[in-house]
């Protein structure tokens, strides 16, 4: 037996492979081709990692091999595709070169296929797999500046023959396959930034501002816009007077103008063009209407994508359009805020106050968040207020107007007074209501009223007002 096992080697160095090779002369080459699918990995890895615009920076500080390691990486996805054919040639080499000394040694059958299967398994996976692309990846540019011309000389020589056998592979696949193959894949800029975050180079908070950036070219306008059900506007035969008390009630700059119904807007009103008008000293500008100053509309369709929007917003210096649906009605509208909230979160200023959900006052009355649920209402008073179509107090008490509640509107609703107050965020919704039992009063101030939107106001405001809030302007 100890004989036979020295004989093993000399066996080995003697004996002839079926190619007429001696078994030892198949086994270096195999070796020097696990090298070199080694080095095609290694640089694979590398090419992978680095960056144009670094190995830019690099070539103009003068580095060596930066500027072929430049032009390599611009167009990575070629270059790796090549690799991995050079790889895989290497490495199914090797392992016909090991199989035909595995034949000759131990004669044909498992014996030979477990070894030659068991040994380039572990070598194909430490010498190719692991080892260069650690190396590659650890140093990616110092790798990169030392391969990058052998591989660009290669992608000359070779590239084509690469195109080809991805175009086959491609006509073979079931669907449509990749033009430039399915190897290479470029790392997306949200993992980089994920990849940041975890590292600490960027807050949480500017993480999420950049994939609010990235997904803006995936949002539509209807996903950002202003409802038309929350929508405050005003009819064009309204007075100027009228409209200035609309601003100042409802906290908005810019109002929409409407002709006969919510679908035929006619054109923007602005704050500071209703000021000018009414307070510069003129007259007859109490009796002009609103449609003598409004600016016009821009009209968007629901479908148009936010960034676009955006963009042609900044050009034309427009701060807010008006959305169509898809049968020509309004659908909402769109201010430049809306678009930026989509980025930064909910804009808030500082008169938006914090406030408990319940507060009760000495009056005996109850002031309550707007979004408090109606149940929890009824259970304060102990009465059965309707709960079916609406959640919370502010859309019970827009429920009952009909129509937008802004400031100072009142409603009675199952035997409770209403009363919307503040506004809170930018689109000034109701922020919290004053409730209490309806008395006697009330009901005979019913009686000589007939808008209920003008309850809780003093008489010379509300003989002012109750022609524009009667209505629907602010709905």
């Amino acid at each position: 037996m100890p004989g036979h096992l020295a004989a093993l080697p000399a066996s080995l160095a003697s004996a002839g492979a079926p190619g007429g090779l001696p078994d030892l002369q198949l086994l270096f080459f195999a070796a020097g081709l696990v090298v070199l699918a080694g080095i095609f990995a290694m640089a694979d890895a590398a090419l992978g990692a680095v960056s144009p615009a670094q190995a830019g920076e690099l070539a103009r500080d003068g580095v060596r091999g930066a500027r072929t390691l430049q032009i390599v990486a611009t167009d990575a996805v070629r270059h790796i595709n090549l690799l991995l054919l050079l790889r895989l040639l290497c490495e199914l080499t090797a392992t016909v070169l090991v199989a035909l000394v595995a034949v000759d040694t131990f004669g044909a059958g498992w014996t030979a296929a477990l070894v030659t299967a068991g040994a380039m398994t572990v070598v194909s996976f430490v010498v190719v797999g692991v080892a260069p692309r650690t190396i590659g990846r650890q140093h990616a540019y110092a790798v990169g500046r030392v391969t990058a011309p052998l591989v660009r000389w290669l992608g000359r020589v070779l590239n084509p023959l690469a195109s080809l056998l991805i175009l086959i592979g491609n006509a073979v696949t079931p669907g449509r396959g990749f033009r430039e193959g399915p190897f290479a894949t470029q790392v997306e800029l949200r993992e980089l930034v994920d990849l940041a975050e975890q590292r600490g180079v960027v807050e949480h908070g500017e993480r999420q501002m950049i994939h609010s950036v990235f997904a803006l070219g995936d949002t539509i306008v209807r996903e950002v816009m202003v409802p038309r059900t929350e929508m405050v506007w005003i009819e064009a035969h309204k007075k100027l007077p009228q409209a200035l008390l609309l601003f100042l009630r409802s906290g908005f700059s810019r109002i929409p103008v409407i002709g006969e119904s919510v679908d035929d807007v006619l054109g923007v009103l602005y704050l500071k063009d209703v000021i000018r008008q009414t307070q510069g000293g003129d007259p007859s500008a109490d009796d002009r209407e609103v449609s003598d100053v409004m600016r016009s509309a821009t009209f968007v369709p629901e479908s148009k994508p936010v960034d676009d929007l955006l963009s042609e917003m900044q050009a034309a210096r427009t701060h807010m359009v008006v959305v169509v649906d898809e049968y020509g009605g309004t659908g909402g509208l769109v201010t430049i805020e809306d678009i930026l909230e989509e980025i930064v979160g909910e804009i808030t200023d500082e008169y938006d106050v914090e406030r408990p959900p319940v507060e009760r006052l000495d009056d005996g009355e109850v002031r309550v968040t707007a979004r408090l649920p109606v149940e929890t209402l009824g259970e304060l008073f102990d009465v059965e207020l309707p709960a079916d179509e609406v959640e919370t107090v502010g859309g019970l008490l827009a429920q009952a107007l009909g129509r937008v509640p802004i400031p100072g509107a009142a409603a009675d609703v199952g035997g409770l007074h209403l009363i919307a107050e503040g506004t809170t965020g930018r689109r000034n919704h109701i922020d919290s209501v004053l409730v209490r039992r309806v008395t006697e009063a009330d009901d005979r101030d019913r009686s000589t009223r007939t808008d209920p939107e003008l309850r809780g106001t003093s008489s010379t405001r509300e003989q002012h007002s109750r022609s524009e809030e009667r209505q629907p302007a602010d709905a």
